[in-house]
Protein backbone atom coordinates (compact mmCIF):
# COMPACT_ATOMS: atom_id res chain seq x y z
CA UNK A 1 0.00 0.00 0.00
CA UNK A 2 2.58 2.36 0.91
CA UNK A 3 4.81 1.69 -1.94
CA UNK A 4 1.65 2.14 -4.56
CA UNK A 5 0.48 5.51 -2.76
CA UNK A 6 4.49 6.97 -3.39
CA UNK A 7 4.09 5.79 -6.94
CA UNK A 8 1.13 7.47 -7.58
CA UNK A 9 2.53 10.83 -6.32
CA UNK A 10 5.35 10.52 -8.36
CA UNK A 11 3.07 9.68 -11.52
CA UNK A 12 0.98 12.96 -10.39
CA UNK A 13 4.15 15.23 -10.27
CA UNK A 14 5.01 13.97 -13.82
CA UNK A 15 1.90 14.62 -15.59
CA UNK A 16 1.43 17.91 -13.32
CA UNK A 17 4.52 19.00 -14.60
CA UNK A 18 3.91 18.21 -18.46
CA UNK A 19 0.96 20.16 -17.73
CA UNK A 20 2.79 23.04 -17.28
CA UNK A 21 4.80 22.77 -20.49
CA UNK A 22 1.84 21.91 -22.79
CA UNK A 23 -0.26 24.79 -21.57
CA UNK A 24 2.90 27.36 -22.24
CA UNK A 25 2.56 28.98 -18.47
CA UNK A 26 2.69 33.01 -18.91
CA UNK A 27 3.72 35.25 -17.01
CA UNK A 28 0.41 36.32 -15.08
CA UNK A 29 1.09 39.03 -13.48
CA UNK A 30 -0.73 41.49 -15.66
CA UNK A 31 -4.25 42.38 -14.17
CA UNK A 32 -6.81 39.57 -13.46
CA UNK A 33 -9.62 39.36 -15.99
CA UNK A 34 -12.50 37.11 -16.89
CA UNK A 35 -11.67 34.59 -19.76
CA UNK A 36 -12.62 35.63 -22.92
CA UNK A 37 -13.72 32.21 -24.41
CA UNK A 38 -15.81 30.89 -21.31
CA UNK A 39 -16.60 34.10 -19.77
CA UNK A 40 -15.77 32.49 -15.91
CA UNK A 41 -13.59 33.72 -13.46
CA UNK A 42 -12.12 30.59 -11.15
CA UNK A 43 -10.80 30.77 -7.72
CA UNK A 44 -9.59 28.34 -5.93
CA UNK A 45 -9.59 28.00 -1.99
CA UNK A 46 -6.77 26.42 -0.21
CA UNK A 47 -7.42 26.40 3.74
CA UNK A 48 -4.93 25.04 6.73
CA UNK A 49 -2.21 23.26 4.85
CA UNK A 50 -0.03 23.29 8.12
CA UNK A 51 3.01 22.43 5.91
CA UNK A 52 6.27 21.78 7.72
CA UNK A 53 9.46 19.50 6.50
CA UNK A 54 8.11 17.74 3.51
CA UNK A 55 8.79 14.43 3.66
CA UNK A 56 10.12 14.15 7.61
CA UNK A 57 6.54 15.64 8.51
CA UNK A 58 3.73 12.74 9.63
CA UNK A 59 0.07 13.32 9.12
CA UNK A 60 -2.67 13.56 11.21
CA UNK A 61 -5.95 11.98 11.94
CA UNK A 62 -5.62 9.52 8.69
CA UNK A 63 -6.08 5.69 9.17
CA UNK A 64 -3.31 3.35 10.71
CA UNK A 65 -2.47 1.91 7.17
CA UNK A 66 -2.01 5.34 5.71
CA UNK A 67 0.77 6.46 8.04
CA UNK A 68 4.13 4.69 6.45
CA UNK A 69 3.40 6.70 3.05
CA UNK A 70 1.72 10.02 4.69
CA UNK A 71 3.41 13.58 4.79
CA UNK A 72 3.12 16.73 3.63
CA UNK A 73 4.26 15.28 0.29
CA UNK A 74 0.04 14.59 0.12
CA UNK A 75 -1.08 17.99 0.62
CA UNK A 76 1.57 18.90 -2.22
CA UNK A 77 0.00 16.58 -4.52
CA UNK A 78 -3.64 17.14 -3.54
CA UNK A 79 -2.81 20.83 -4.78
CA UNK A 80 -0.94 19.69 -8.14
CA UNK A 81 -3.88 17.45 -8.71
CA UNK A 82 -6.51 20.19 -8.25
CA UNK A 83 -4.65 23.00 -10.77
CA UNK A 84 -4.89 20.17 -13.22
CA UNK A 85 -8.67 19.14 -12.86
CA UNK A 86 -9.72 22.72 -12.10
CA UNK A 87 -7.74 24.94 -14.29
CA UNK A 88 -8.38 28.38 -11.55
CA UNK A 89 -7.77 31.92 -12.69
CA UNK A 90 -6.19 31.99 -9.01
CA UNK A 91 -5.35 30.31 -6.32
CA UNK A 92 -6.19 31.72 -2.65
CA UNK A 93 -4.50 30.31 0.66
CA UNK A 94 -6.23 31.15 3.66
CA UNK A 95 -3.98 30.82 6.38
CA UNK A 96 -1.72 28.15 8.75
CA UNK A 97 -0.18 27.96 5.59
CA UNK A 98 2.72 26.12 7.37
CA UNK A 99 2.89 24.96 10.73
CA UNK A 100 5.50 27.02 12.53
CA UNK A 101 5.86 25.08 15.86
CA UNK A 102 7.05 21.86 13.51
CA UNK A 103 8.58 23.81 10.52
CA UNK A 104 12.63 23.66 11.08
CA UNK A 105 12.97 26.73 8.84
CA UNK A 106 9.97 28.47 7.36
CA UNK A 107 11.30 30.23 4.52
CA UNK A 108 11.54 26.48 3.11
CA UNK A 109 8.04 25.19 4.40
CA UNK A 110 6.67 28.25 2.54
CA UNK A 111 9.31 27.84 -0.58
CA UNK A 112 7.68 24.00 -0.30
CA UNK A 113 4.05 25.08 0.63
CA UNK A 114 3.51 27.17 -2.19
CA UNK A 115 6.16 25.44 -4.78
CA UNK A 116 2.44 24.41 -6.73
CA UNK A 117 1.08 27.85 -7.33
CA UNK A 118 4.42 29.23 -7.95
CA UNK A 119 5.07 26.36 -10.71
CA UNK A 120 2.38 26.47 -12.40
CA UNK A 121 2.90 29.86 -13.13
CA UNK A 122 -0.98 30.56 -12.05
CA UNK A 123 -1.39 34.36 -9.84
CA UNK A 124 -1.78 33.22 -6.42
CA UNK A 125 -2.85 35.01 -2.98
CA UNK A 126 -2.10 34.60 0.73
CA UNK A 127 -3.22 35.19 4.35
CA UNK A 128 -2.00 34.44 7.47
CA UNK A 129 -3.41 32.08 10.19
CA UNK A 130 -2.65 31.52 13.82
CA UNK A 131 -0.05 29.34 13.14
CA UNK A 132 2.65 30.90 10.67
CA UNK A 133 4.36 32.73 12.90
CA UNK A 134 5.25 30.36 15.69
CA UNK A 135 8.86 29.47 14.09
CA UNK A 136 11.13 31.85 13.41
CA UNK A 137 10.43 34.55 11.86
CA UNK A 138 7.50 37.09 13.06
CA UNK A 139 4.15 37.40 11.72
CA UNK A 140 5.33 40.60 9.71
CA UNK A 141 8.62 38.60 8.54
CA UNK A 142 6.32 35.89 7.65
CA UNK A 143 4.00 38.63 5.22
CA UNK A 144 7.28 39.54 4.01
CA UNK A 145 8.80 36.67 2.92
CA UNK A 146 5.70 35.48 1.12
CA UNK A 147 4.95 38.48 -1.02
CA UNK A 148 8.54 37.95 -2.60
CA UNK A 149 7.46 34.61 -4.34
CA UNK A 150 7.26 33.83 -7.82
CA UNK A 151 3.21 34.64 -8.93
CA UNK A 152 2.16 36.11 -5.95
CA UNK A 153 -0.38 38.81 -6.07
CA UNK A 154 -0.16 39.48 -1.93
CA UNK A 155 0.78 42.63 -0.56
CA UNK A 156 2.15 43.59 3.48
CA UNK A 157 -0.14 46.07 3.60
CA UNK A 158 -2.64 48.51 1.33
CA UNK A 159 0.54 51.47 0.13
CA UNK A 160 -2.55 53.79 0.38
CA UNK A 161 -3.22 52.84 4.97
CA UNK A 162 -0.52 54.67 6.90
CA UNK A 163 -1.94 52.90 9.93
CA UNK A 164 -3.75 49.21 9.89
CA UNK A 165 -3.45 46.82 12.24
CA UNK A 166 -1.87 43.08 10.80
CA UNK A 167 -0.37 42.38 7.70
CA UNK A 168 -1.73 41.33 4.37
CA UNK A 169 -4.51 43.25 3.61
CA UNK A 170 -5.46 44.35 0.28
CA UNK A 171 -7.50 43.83 -2.11
CA UNK A 172 -7.86 42.21 -5.87
CA UNK A 173 -9.90 43.41 -8.91
CA UNK A 174 -10.94 41.04 -11.76
CA UNK A 175 -11.62 42.83 -15.04
CA UNK A 176 -13.95 42.60 -18.02
CA UNK A 177 -12.91 40.08 -21.03
CA UNK A 178 -10.04 41.85 -23.02
CA UNK A 179 -11.47 44.04 -26.21
CA UNK A 180 -14.87 44.17 -24.12
CA UNK A 181 -16.46 47.43 -23.41
CA UNK A 182 -15.96 46.40 -19.66
CA UNK A 183 -11.78 46.23 -19.67
CA UNK A 184 -11.27 48.49 -17.81
CA UNK A 185 -14.08 48.04 -14.96
CA UNK A 186 -13.41 45.12 -12.34
CA UNK A 187 -16.76 43.29 -12.13
CA UNK A 188 -15.59 41.42 -8.90
CA UNK A 189 -14.01 42.42 -6.27
CA UNK A 190 -11.80 40.33 -3.69
CA UNK A 191 -10.29 42.01 -0.74
CA UNK A 192 -7.73 39.66 2.15
CA UNK A 193 -7.76 40.62 5.11
CA UNK A 194 -5.66 39.66 8.44
CA UNK A 195 -7.66 38.10 11.05
CA UNK A 196 -4.94 37.81 13.49
CA UNK A 197 -3.66 35.04 15.95
CA UNK A 198 -4.20 35.58 19.14
CA UNK A 199 -5.90 38.51 21.51
CA UNK A 200 -2.97 40.43 22.88
CA UNK A 201 -5.56 41.93 25.44
CA UNK A 202 -5.20 39.97 28.53
CA UNK A 203 -8.72 40.16 29.68
CA UNK A 204 -10.11 39.37 26.48
CA UNK A 205 -8.77 35.25 25.79
CA UNK A 206 -8.95 33.06 22.70
CA UNK A 207 -8.18 34.20 19.40
CA UNK A 208 -7.58 37.58 17.32
CA UNK A 209 -10.38 39.61 14.88
CA UNK A 210 -10.28 42.23 12.44
CA UNK A 211 -9.54 45.18 13.45
CA UNK A 212 -11.12 49.06 13.71
CA UNK A 213 -8.36 50.26 11.25
CA UNK A 214 -8.62 47.21 8.81
CA UNK A 215 -12.33 47.33 8.87
CA UNK A 216 -11.79 51.91 7.98
CA UNK A 217 -9.52 50.83 4.91
CA UNK A 218 -12.20 47.97 3.56
CA UNK A 219 -15.23 50.43 3.57
CA UNK A 220 -12.64 53.21 2.28
CA UNK A 221 -11.62 50.46 -0.61
CA UNK A 222 -15.30 49.49 -1.12
CA UNK A 223 -16.60 52.83 -1.60
CA UNK A 224 -13.86 53.55 -3.66
CA UNK A 225 -14.73 50.26 -6.03
CA UNK A 226 -18.51 50.77 -5.82
CA UNK A 227 -18.27 54.55 -6.93
CA UNK A 228 -15.94 53.93 -9.80
CA UNK A 229 -17.89 51.15 -11.48
CA UNK A 230 -21.18 53.22 -11.23
CA UNK A 231 -19.17 56.05 -12.99
CA UNK A 232 -18.60 56.69 -17.10
CA UNK A 233 -17.82 55.37 -19.36
CA UNK A 234 -19.87 52.24 -19.18
CA UNK A 235 -21.56 53.40 -15.34
CA UNK A 236 -23.40 50.47 -14.07
CA UNK A 237 -26.90 50.71 -12.22
CA UNK A 238 -25.11 48.58 -8.57
CA UNK A 239 -22.05 47.37 -7.14
CA UNK A 240 -20.02 44.90 -8.65
CA UNK A 241 -19.96 41.70 -6.32
CA UNK A 242 -17.50 41.60 -3.91
CA UNK A 243 -15.63 38.02 -1.95
CA UNK A 244 -13.73 38.66 1.13
CA UNK A 245 -11.01 36.25 2.48
CA UNK A 246 -9.39 35.65 5.86
CA UNK A 247 -8.62 33.35 8.08
CA UNK A 248 -10.38 33.03 11.97
CA UNK A 249 -14.29 32.63 11.27
CA UNK A 250 -16.72 35.19 12.20
CA UNK A 251 -19.50 34.83 15.33
CA UNK A 252 -22.19 34.95 13.09
CA UNK A 253 -20.80 31.77 11.31
CA UNK A 254 -22.26 29.99 14.57
CA UNK A 255 -25.87 31.15 13.33
CA UNK A 256 -26.37 28.15 11.28
CA UNK A 257 -27.36 24.76 12.20
CA UNK A 258 -28.03 21.56 9.67
CA UNK A 259 -31.57 22.97 8.63
CA UNK A 260 -30.14 26.45 7.09
CA UNK A 261 -26.89 25.34 5.24
CA UNK A 262 -25.08 23.29 2.81
CA UNK A 263 -21.95 21.08 4.04
CA UNK A 264 -21.23 19.73 7.29
CA UNK A 265 -20.61 21.03 10.83
CA UNK A 266 -18.56 18.97 13.03
CA UNK A 267 -16.69 20.97 15.45
CA UNK A 268 -17.72 24.47 17.53
CA UNK A 269 -16.94 27.72 15.72
CA UNK A 270 -13.44 29.18 16.43
CA UNK A 271 -14.30 32.63 16.38
CA UNK A 272 -12.87 35.47 18.96
CA UNK A 273 -14.29 35.82 22.21
CA UNK A 274 -15.96 39.15 21.24
CA UNK A 275 -17.28 40.76 17.72
CA UNK A 276 -15.61 43.24 16.71
CA UNK A 277 -18.77 44.26 14.10
CA UNK A 278 -16.85 43.16 10.91
CA UNK A 279 -20.07 40.87 9.84
CA UNK A 280 -22.01 44.62 10.18
CA UNK A 281 -19.53 46.40 8.13
CA UNK A 282 -19.46 43.65 5.23
CA UNK A 283 -23.54 44.20 5.10
CA UNK A 284 -23.54 47.93 5.12
CA UNK A 285 -20.89 48.20 2.54
CA UNK A 286 -23.80 46.06 0.14
CA UNK A 287 -21.06 44.73 -2.53
CA UNK A 288 -20.23 41.65 -0.38
CA UNK A 289 -21.77 37.89 -1.53
CA UNK A 290 -19.73 35.87 0.19
CA UNK A 291 -16.84 35.51 3.01
CA UNK A 292 -14.46 32.50 3.14
CA UNK A 293 -12.24 31.36 5.55
CA UNK A 294 -10.59 28.23 7.24
CA UNK A 295 -9.28 27.43 10.70
CA UNK A 296 -11.88 24.96 12.01
CA UNK A 297 -10.88 22.39 9.96
CA UNK A 298 -13.98 20.00 10.01
CA UNK A 299 -16.04 22.34 8.83
CA UNK A 300 -16.74 22.93 5.13
CA UNK A 301 -20.42 24.76 5.57
CA UNK A 302 -21.54 27.48 3.30
CA UNK A 303 -24.78 29.62 4.87
CA UNK A 304 -26.49 32.65 3.93
CA UNK A 305 -27.30 35.17 6.90
CA UNK A 306 -28.69 39.03 5.84
CA UNK A 307 -27.68 38.63 2.02
CA UNK A 308 -24.25 37.27 2.59
CA UNK A 309 -22.74 33.53 2.63
CA UNK A 310 -20.80 32.73 5.52
CA UNK A 311 -18.40 29.89 3.86
CA UNK A 312 -15.63 27.33 5.37
CA UNK A 313 -13.08 25.92 2.92
CA UNK A 314 -12.59 22.51 5.04
CA UNK A 315 -9.54 20.98 5.98
CA UNK A 316 -6.74 20.60 3.67
CA UNK A 317 -3.49 19.69 4.93
CA UNK A 318 -2.25 16.05 6.06
CA UNK A 319 -0.57 17.73 8.71
CA UNK A 320 -3.43 19.36 10.01
CA UNK A 321 -6.01 17.82 12.41
CA UNK A 322 -8.61 16.35 10.45
CA UNK A 323 -11.05 12.91 10.26
CA UNK A 324 -9.97 9.83 9.12
CA UNK A 325 -11.92 8.59 6.72
CA UNK A 326 -13.11 12.07 6.10
CA UNK A 327 -11.27 13.61 2.80
CA UNK A 328 -9.20 16.77 3.10
CA UNK A 329 -11.11 18.73 0.55
CA UNK A 330 -10.79 22.33 -1.02
CA UNK A 331 -13.31 24.72 -2.11
CA UNK A 332 -13.68 26.17 -5.80
CA UNK A 333 -16.15 29.67 -6.59
CA UNK A 334 -16.40 30.59 -10.24
CA UNK A 335 -17.71 33.56 -11.18
CA UNK A 336 -19.54 33.90 -14.80
CA UNK A 337 -20.66 36.60 -16.92
CA UNK A 338 -23.67 37.46 -18.36
CA UNK A 339 -24.29 38.17 -22.16
CA UNK A 340 -25.24 40.95 -23.92
CA UNK A 341 -28.03 41.25 -26.10
CA UNK A 342 -25.20 42.24 -28.81
CA UNK A 343 -23.48 38.45 -27.65
CA UNK A 344 -20.76 40.02 -25.81
CA UNK A 345 -19.59 39.33 -22.61
CA UNK A 346 -21.37 41.59 -20.19
CA UNK A 347 -21.18 41.45 -15.94
CA UNK A 348 -21.37 38.93 -13.63
CA UNK A 349 -24.71 36.98 -13.67
CA UNK A 350 -23.71 34.80 -10.79
CA UNK A 351 -21.37 32.93 -8.40
CA UNK A 352 -21.56 29.43 -8.02
CA UNK A 353 -19.33 27.14 -5.24
CA UNK A 354 -18.75 23.40 -4.64
CA UNK A 355 -15.87 21.61 -2.58
CA UNK A 356 -13.40 18.55 -4.67
CA UNK A 357 -12.61 15.80 -2.19
CA UNK A 358 -8.90 14.24 -2.42
CA UNK A 359 -10.23 10.80 -3.09
CA UNK A 360 -9.62 8.59 -6.41
CA UNK A 361 -12.37 10.66 -8.22
CA UNK A 362 -11.58 14.66 -6.75
CA UNK A 363 -15.15 14.40 -6.32
CA UNK A 364 -17.00 17.38 -6.57
CA UNK A 365 -19.45 17.80 -3.86
CA UNK A 366 -22.09 20.77 -2.44
CA UNK A 367 -22.63 22.51 -5.54
CA UNK A 368 -24.49 25.68 -5.03
CA UNK A 369 -25.44 28.98 -6.39
CA UNK A 370 -23.92 32.29 -3.64
CA UNK A 371 -25.65 34.87 -5.29
CA UNK A 372 -27.20 35.57 -8.96
CA UNK A 373 -28.39 38.59 -10.22
CA UNK A 374 -31.59 37.50 -11.08
CA UNK A 375 -32.55 36.76 -7.05
CA UNK A 376 -30.55 39.78 -6.37
CA UNK A 377 -32.93 42.24 -7.93
CA UNK A 378 -35.41 40.95 -5.66
CA UNK A 379 -33.79 40.52 -2.43
CA UNK A 380 -34.95 40.72 0.95
CA UNK A 381 -34.21 42.49 3.64
CA UNK A 382 -33.04 39.66 5.31
CA UNK A 383 -32.68 35.79 5.45
CA UNK A 384 -30.79 32.82 7.12
CA UNK A 385 -30.69 29.74 4.74
CA UNK A 386 -30.20 28.62 1.31
CA UNK A 387 -30.57 30.62 -1.76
Amino acid sequence: MAAKNMRNIRISCIIWLAFCWLVECDDRRQPLRFGGKTGEFRILQVADMHYADGWKTPCEDVFPQQMPSCSDLNTTAFIRRLILAERPDLIVFTGDNIFGFDASNPETSMNAAFAPAMLSNIPWAAVLGNHDQESTLSREGVMKFIVKLKNTLSLLNPPEAHVIDGFGNYNLEVHGVKDSSLVNKSLLNLYFLDSGDYSTIPSIPGYGWIKPSQQFWFQRTSLKLKRSYMKKPEPQKAPAPGLVYFHIPLPEYASFDSSNFTGVKQEGISSASINSGFFTTMVEAGDVKAAFTGHDHLNDFCGELTGIHLCYAGGFGYHAYGKAGWARRARMVVASLEKTEKEAWGTVKSIKTWKRLDDDHLTAIDSQVLWSKRSNSGRRKKRIGRL
